[in-house]
This record gives C-alpha cells, structure tokens and sequence, in this order.
C-alpha cells in the first residue's frame, strides 16, 4: 500500500529533499539519516544492478524487482522512475499495477519515445503531447489506491521545443489527471520560476549532480516554487568518488584501512544482523 506521507507534505506546502537511492546500502544509511521519502532513480539503480546506461535498455521485470527490493528495504515512501511505462498504453497499465504491487508510494512516468534515454544526456525524442496525455488517464485509472499512490508527469520538452513546448504540455497532463508535475533538464532559474507560478499543481526539481539544470541549495528551490527537488545523482557520485579514492590508495600504497571509513559494527545492525543473532541465541543447537 502506498506511503501517505508525500501526499501529506504536498498538502503541508512546505519545501522538502528526497535523496535518490542506488543500491540498498544508499537506502539503509537515508533509513538512518531521517529521510521519510526517497527516489528510486532508474539510472543509479540500473547502473548499480546491471551496469548499464539509463537508455531504456533494463526491462520493466527488472526495474519492478528493484523497486520492490527498496520498498522492502527502507522505512522510507518511495518514489518510483517507471521511464515510458515500458511500452505502450497496455504496458503503462501493466506498469502502475506492478508498481503499485511492489509497495511504491509514486510513480513518474515521461513523455520521451520507448526506448527512453536519461534526461541530461542527448537524442531525446519525445511522443507526442496527446499520447502522452492518454498514458497518463491511463495511470491514473490503473491505480487501486486513489489516495495516496501519485502519478509524476515528467516532460523531456525543453531541449527540442523549449519553455512554450513544456508549459504546453504540462497544462495537458495536468488536465489528464497528473498528481505532481515534472519539467525535466531546465537551465535556468527563470525557466523554473515560470514552469512553477503557471500550475497549481506541485512542481518537482531534479537536482541532477553534473546534469544540465543548476543545483542551487534548497532555500533558493523553496523561494522558485518548488514544492521539493530530488537528488538522483548525489549519492552515487559521492560513493563512486569515496571508492576510488580507497582504491588508489590500496594499489599505491597497500593501505586497507583508511580513515572515515563506516563503521563494520553499525553497518551490521543497519543491514538486520542483531535479528540474525538473535535467531541464533533461540534456535541454534550445536552441529547445525
């Protein structure tokens, strides 16, 4: 069942951060942090599981399964990249079912042709604005929690049919039915000042780490218009950043053990060994 709580701070008004999430490590240390939301980015996760680009080349099977992975995982409500819906208007159909299945608490689909590419890199192509419209009627209808599982219009418009193409398409998926909007790879504050005065409905930033959009802090988000800004991106790099690091120095200089690393014994009650343990204390026997 969907989380209640991005559809309570929606109603609140006030401007909130959601980390993204790559791999269950990122989503137990956000447990551990405090965040009550998080992003399951389809980019990170994909590049994490599978090793592949954001290119519309992980299958929804995939995709489902990781989602579902991190919504057991964390204590957090999720927000879900579900890309195109995976095809067609059946397969968006299918999609929200097994997302909503999986325990998601949003789900962002975008107007890009299948198969999709990331939002900051190049050769987008886009359907069109009233297919578009029809996948959202048909994510919206598809849901059996009508409370409180939101539908995320993403539009990829701004690089090929710039602000006038974006707003013009987000005033058709909001009359679709869209929960959240969504104006993807934006370059410029007035850009994002404009997309937030036009609707009533809540706007979403993407702070993509080294993407097209700037990434300015929160506050200047919050007096923008944002209702809250995702950060896909920021965990991933900075993992990848701290692994290479630890790397180099173990080939350079043979060091193992080098400073800041988490620790062994926390990390081990996060990921549910003191349950395993505890099993063990009441059940195990000798020779078994």
């Amino acid at each position: 069942m969907a989380n209640p709580v991005l559809r309570a701070k929606l109603a609140e008004g006030a401007f909130f951060v959601v980390p993204g999430i790559q791999d269950m490590i990122a989503a137990v240390v956000a447990d551990k942090v405090g965040f009550d939301i998080v992003y399951g980015t389809g980019f990170w996760l994909t590049a994490s599981a599978y090793g592949l680009p954001d290119a519309g080349i992980a299958s929804y099977s995939q995709m489902v399964d990781r989602m579902a992975t991190l919504a057991r995982t964390t204590k957090a409500a999720v927000i879900a990249d579900a890309d195109t819906g995976y095809g067609g208007l059946l397969n968006v159909h299918h999609t929200v079912r097994g997302y909503e299945e999986a325990g998601v608490t949003a789900v962002q689909l975008e107007d890009q042709e299948f198969p999709k590419k990331c939002g900051h890199t190049p050769f987008k192509r886009l359907i069109s604005a009233d297919d578009m419209a029809e996948k959202l009627r048909v994510a919206a209808d598809a849901r059996r929690d009508r409370d409180n599982l939101l539908i995320i219009a993403r539009t990829d418009a701004m690089q090929s049919e710039g602000l006038d193409g974006v707003l013009r398409r987000l005033e058709a998926y909001v009359e679709a039915g869209a929960d959240v909007l969504f104006p993807e790879a934006l370059t410029s504050h007035e850009d994002m000042r404009k997309c937030c005065e036009t609707f009533d409905l809540p706007v979403m930033a993407n702070m993509s780490n080294g993407g097209c959009s700037p990434v300015p802090e929160a506050s200047v988000l919050a007096d923008i218009g944002y209702a809250f800004a995702i950060y896909p991106s920021l965990t991933s790099l900075v993992a990848a950043s701290a692994m290479e690091q630890a790397l180099v120095q173990l080939k350079t200089h043979g060091i193992g053990q080098p400073e800041g690393l988490f620790s062994f014994q926390e990390f081990c009650t996060m990921i549910g060994f003191e349950e395993v343990w505890a099993f063990e204390r009441k059940w195990a026997r000798d020779g078994f």
